[in-house]
């Protein structure tokens, strides 16, 4: 077994695990970080930009939202079930901490919301101007998955003008213990020599558990595949919340970051399916009927979590030709920062190409009835929902839910269009309890000596819902707490 000492030791080198590294090395402390993949980054590779607020960049674009604000709205969001502390010292970190992604030589795009917010609803869901969308490797100026992975090649190199020891293809299998602290790692490298190093910190930012399907069943009830079609971002299996239990840390709630998607979404023709439907028109269940405010479905978790509501955890959007005319013309209602803006364009091929690998999620028919057959449901109910919505758009207001007029769009000229979505999530949040200090802590809520967890592992601060309300949080929490758990731990050795 090979030996290895050091101060900090990093597991994982994702965004919380680079930002971990890098704060820690700036802060004079020697860092080994071993990553199980071949590359750095992992999720944030698939990402766009982290929340700030109080940011240089911002404030150059007169955003004026401040860290206090945004503290306050986060609570409010969560009715103060997240800590106070970690809250508060996640935001009023936050702007500083882009302002140090720049003096690294990461470029911003844009301070963006997420999505736009009718006036009624701006009260108490307005997406506000927090998200730092990354300039790309490639200079565009089109927003769309991926942009983040110049900030990854930036931090990785930073981390490596640092010192810092990066061990790629090297997961990391236990945590090393002694007199109840955390003092190392037992790791396996690609030839499967086992590595033992040692430090005086460790900081876990293994990314949740949104790979591992048994866990996703064990704890949030979801079954993969049949239920709930979630990414699956390689690697993250759970394996750092196992470690961290395993030396006594203590269990909390794990959630899912909560969205709604179509099954086999990034398939080419499917990718443009879930874009092209993912609209404020008809929307219904399993029995037929209306379940929500579709004027909402802007926000993805609010959707997901009206859909998983529903009989089986699924629901149909439905739309006909005539609406499909009118987003060929003149775009969509609701915009999206991810799928194609001219989704609709190609929309019938990619119906005809998915039908033609066996696709059982889209559905396209020249009558109600026969539209009704083909998604499973009772023709007459779904007639009947359809006359009632019809009814509502004729007359301007929706009696049943309230809906935003200007979606009040009759289903009336064929060919119809339908599609099936379930509920999915981006990955995991939580299982760890950490303090503002990014300490791993106990079932007594007492620190772990040597022990630090950062990102989706110690994601425990949304209550039951992602704040969309705040873009970029995720990435935002991961980068942050990274940043903490790198300077608390440079103090320790």
């Amino acid at each position: 077994m090979r030996q290895e000492s050091t101060d900090v030791i990093v597991v994982a080198a994702g965004l919380g695990g680079l930002a971990a590294a890098i704060s820690a090395a700036e802060n004079g402390a020697r860092v080994i970080a071993f990553e199980k993949s071949s590359t750095t980054g992992g999720a944030a590779n698939m990402g766009m930009g982290p929340l700030g607020v109080g940011s240089r960049f911002q404030r150059s674009l007169m955003i004026s939202i401040t860290p206090g604000e945004a503290f306050r709205k986060h609570m409010h969001f969560t009715h103060w079930k997240a800590d106070p502390r970690l809250v508060r010292e996640y935001y009023f970190k936050s702007g500083s901490t882009i302002d140090w992604l720049e003096d690294m030589g990461v470029e911003f795009l844009a301070v963006s919301k997420v999505y736009p917010v009718p006036e009624s609803q701006r009260a108490y869901a307005t997406s506000e101007e927090t998200w730092h969308v990354v300039k790309p490797l490639d200079g565009s100026t089109q927003f769309g998955p991926r942009m983040a992975t110049a900030m990854i090649k930036t931090m990785t190199q930073r981390a490596t003008d640092l010192g810092v020891d990066l061990i790629l293809n090297t997961p990391v299998r236990s945590l090393i213990t002694g007199d109840g602290a955390v003092v190392g790692v037992v790791a396996e490298d690609a030839q499967g020599e086992k590595i033992e190093a040692r430090g005086k910190a460790v900081v876990l930012s293994t990314g949740g558990a949104g790979d591992n399907p048994a866990m996703i069943k064990e704890y949030t009830g979801y079954e993969w595949g049949k239920d709930f079609f979630s990414f699956r971002v390689p690697g993250m299996d759970g394996d750092g919340l196992k470690m961290a239990w395993a030396a006594g840390a203590a269990k909390t709630d794990i959630v899912q970051e909560m969205i709604y998607l179509i099954p086999d979404n990034l398939n080419p023709n499917n990718f443009i399916i879930g874009g092209a439907f993912g609209q404020p028109c008809l929307w219904v269940n399993s029995r037929a009927e209306r379940f929500m405010n579709e004027d909402t479905l802007a926000n993805l978790t609010f959707c997901g979590n009206a859909i998983a509501g529903q009989p089986g955890k699924f629901a149909f959007s439905i739309f006909d030709s005539a609406l499909l005319k009118k987003y060929r013309q003149n775009g969509p209602d609701i915009a999206s920062h991810v799928y194609p803006h001219d989704c609709w364009d190609h929309l019938n091929a990619a119906i005809d190409g998915a039908l033609a690998e066996g696709y059982k999620h889209v559905f396209r028919a020249d009558t109600l009835e026969e539209l009704a057959e083909q998604m499973g449901l009772e023709p007459d109910a779904l007639s009947r929902t359809v006359e009632e919505y019809n009814g509502y758009c004729d007359g301007g207001w929706d009696e049943l839910f309230e809906k935003n007029h200007a979606y009040l769009q009759p289903i009336s000229k064929p060919p119809f269009y339908a599609c099936r979505y379930f509920p999915a999530a981006y990955g995991t949040l939580g299982g760890l309890r950490i303090n503002y200090k990014a300490e791993v802590l106990d079932d007594d809520l007492n620190p772990i000596p040597g022990l630090y967890a950062a990102g989706l592992d110690a994601c425990t601060i949304y209550g039951d819902s992602y704040p969309f309300i705040l873009p970029g949080n995720t990435m935002g929490f991961t980068l942050n707490t990274g940043r903490i758990a790198g300077e608390n731990a440079a103090l320790l050795y």
